[in-house]
């Protein structure tokens, strides 16, 4: 199955970021702060654009854009608003740390990061975090986390994944499948190295493969080997990987899901999926949301938040 990612933000036309950074400005300027226009704004330009139009509001009214953003908002819109103004990149970078700092680590958002990316992403996110906190993503990672997990995560991390333009191969698939199923199923206990090693080396598109032929050989699929096999956050990490090697739009629908299912929101996950994910595949997550939970996840987002916070992710939803 091909993925078809399809973004709900993309690039404005006709854009004039002049025009823009006035508009803010004024948003912003004395009694009261316009929220509404802020969001029209921001929400309706891509990421470069908020790009352009903040160095021509730095450059022309001598002021730091997000400082002023920061000092007339406040709360989850603020989040919202802030992140959109960071380049993606250094938005991830961002998260990780925070999910790394102070008392306990936030192990599911460093699946939800981490897994999720191909290898060319995952350079980028290594090389702008070094740059950004000066210190290695592995390295604080290994700090963080412990045991087969953190052997998984160092992998992915250091970049042993194939990339994507790596051809794929039935053969070694099978050999792969095979592998998997002697580590697990056809032996008592778990050889969690095997796991580790084909599921943080093989591309995305070989996985896929190696999946089928896993099913062919053992009758089971591979989901259900690793919930018989693995526990913790390495059946997380697991779990992960293969969703986003059959759809990646599920395994948000199902972060979005869980972020606002039963008492009280995880607003940092809802935040972070809309954001980073509205120049992605934003509006296939959205099909794949309603096609497994039957409702749409506007509906569900309207339902959760409130006041500018509503306006701003609805806003990155796009049409209801």
């Amino acid at each position: 199955m091909d993925y078809k990612p399809v973004p709900t933000v993309t690039n404005a036309t006709p854009f004039d970021a002049a025009t823009d950074a006035q508009t803010l400005r004024a948003a912003m300027k004395g009694f009261g702060t316009d929220e509404q226009e802020i969001i029209d704004v921001l929400a309706g330009r891509s990421n470069q654009q908020r790009q352009m139009i903040r160095a021509v509001y730095d450059a022309e009214f001598e002021r730091d854009m997000v400082e002023d953003l920061k000092s007339e908002l406040g709360g989850k819109f603020e989040d919202v608003i802030v992140g959109l103004m960071m380049p993606p990149v250094e938005y991830l970078c961002k998260q990780l740390h925070a999910a790394m700092a102070g008392m306990g680590t936030e192990e599911a958002t460093l699946v939800e990061i981490l897994c999720t990316k191909s290898n060319e992403e995952m350079a980028q996110i290594v090389a702008a975090y070094e740059e950004r906190y000066q210190r290695p993503l592995a390295e604080q990672m290994c700090s963080e986390t412990s045991g087969f997990f953190r052997r998984l995560l160092t992998l992915i991390v250091t970049g042993v994944r194939d990339g994507l333009n790596t051809p794929t191969d039935a053969n070694e698939a099978k050999e792969q499948a095979a592998q998997l199923y002697a580590a697990g199923e056809a032996k008592l206990g778990t050889d969690e190295e095997v796991f580790n090693r084909i599921m943080s080396h093989a591309s995305f598109p070989q996985l896929r493969l190696v999946f089928e032929e896993y099913k062919e050989l053992s009758g089971q699929t591979i989901e259900q080997a690793i919930k018989h096999e693995m526990s913790d956050e390495l059946h997380e990490a697991m779990m992960a990987i293969v969703e986003c090697v059959q759809s990646p739009a599920a395994f948000f629908a199902n972060r979005l899901y869980k972020a606002m299912n039963g008492a009280g929101t995880d607003d940092p996950t809802l935040i972070r999926i809309i954001v980073s994910r509205s120049e992605i595949d934003l509006e296939t997550i959205k099909q794949e949301f309603e096609r497994i939970y039957n409702r749409t996840l506007h509906s569900a987002v309207v339902a959760e938040t409130s006041g500018d916070y509503k306006r701003a992710l609805t806003a990155l939803l796009g049409t209801a």
